[in-house]
């Protein structure tokens, strides 16, 4: 986890890119049809009058519809943010034309709409499939986007399990490598830090119930993920602090004087740097790296820039 999150690349993100492209799909796709109902009179408004009834669609069988015809009403649901029906419409296409071009584009439509309706495990099943079956298609990207979208948008609180988090991180990250220079990746690079930063959040939130319980021992041990697993963070300053009250608490000096020489180097104009310090100088000691403790190692490892 820890190469994950040093490997990224500092991007803009662009929140829109999922709807822009889900746009962008229905337009493309719409300008298409009208060009095909051209030569039967009236446009593409009398064609959709004239064909596809939308009053009395259900009144004939499916199958007597086209799949231009099909995702046309997919289209008018999604556009209409009924997005539970525009699922169904979209995946009629597929069920009933799975062969035809409007069937690849229907599904990774399925998986946007899905995506709206917050029918995460529906989105994710319609865009590996659009993934197993066109993988190497334009829109593979925009469907491994959606795919790692569907475990993002779940994640939890911090005070809730973060399996979520962790699929969403995976996903994310295929997004990033593999698609490395789409929008989608420069959206998903952003996504995958907070969710990093959310997986130490959740740390630090265990290791002060235990802090606080004087359970100093396993407060250490959630205090020490922070540190040595997620130390490009916003948790990690608050992190070190813990550690210098926890180790103090036991009587281990020398643990906190590193913890706060780790601290001072990196966030010495941070207010946890100074309640650090103020701690150390009333027990008479200062902030200073000594010993072979883990956080000593740290503190040379950072000397040598091979930390943070």
């Amino acid at each position: 986890m820890q190469d994950m999150r040093r490997d990224r690349i500092r991007k803009s993100d662009h929140p829109g890119a999922g709807a822009r492209r889900a746009h962008a799909l229905l337009v493309a796709t719409a300008i298409g049809l009208a060009g095909c109902a051209g030569g039967s009179g009236g446009g593409a408004g009398g064609w959709l009058g004239n064909l596809f009834s939308f009053d009395t669609v259900e009144k004939r069988p499916i199958e007597d519809y086209s799949a231009e015809e099909i995702f046309k009403r997919g289209q008018y649901e999604a556009d209409h943010k009924n997005y539970k029906d525009a699922a169904h419409w979209f995946g009629e296409v597929e069920r009933l034309y799975p062969y035809s071009e409007l069937a690849r584009r229907a599904l990774v439509m399925q998986a946007y709409a899905y995506h709206k309706a917050k029918q995460y495990d529906d989105a994710r099943a319609a865009a590996q499939r659009f993934l197993d079956f066109y993988p190497g298609d334009a829109d593979a990207a925009y469907a491994q986007y959606l795919l790692a979208l569907s475990y993002y948008d779940q994640i939890d609180d911090i005070g809730r399990d973060q399996g979520q988090t962790y699929q969403a991180l995976q996903a994310l990250r295929k997004v990033i490598e593999k698609y490395p220079d789409t929008e989608y990746a420069r959206s998903a690079i952003l996504k995958f830090d907070l969710a990093f930063d959310h997986l130490a959040g959740k740390e630090m939130e265990v290791g002060r119930y235990y802090l606080k319980r004087k359970h100093y021992t396993a407060a250490i041990n959630r205090f020490r993920v922070v540190v040595e697993q997620f130390q490009t963070t916003s948790h990690t300053p608050e992190a070190l602090h813990r550690l210098v009250e926890a180790y103090l608490s036991l009587g281990l000096t020398d643990e906190a004087q590193a913890a706060g020489a780790i601290l001072g180097h990196n966030f010495q104009a941070s207010d946890w740097y100074q309640a650090s310090y103020a701690l150390l100088k009333k027990n008479g000691l200062e902030p200073t790296a000594k010993g072979d403790n883990w956080l000593t190692k740290i503190y040379r490892q950072m000397i040598k820039g091979e930390w943070l």
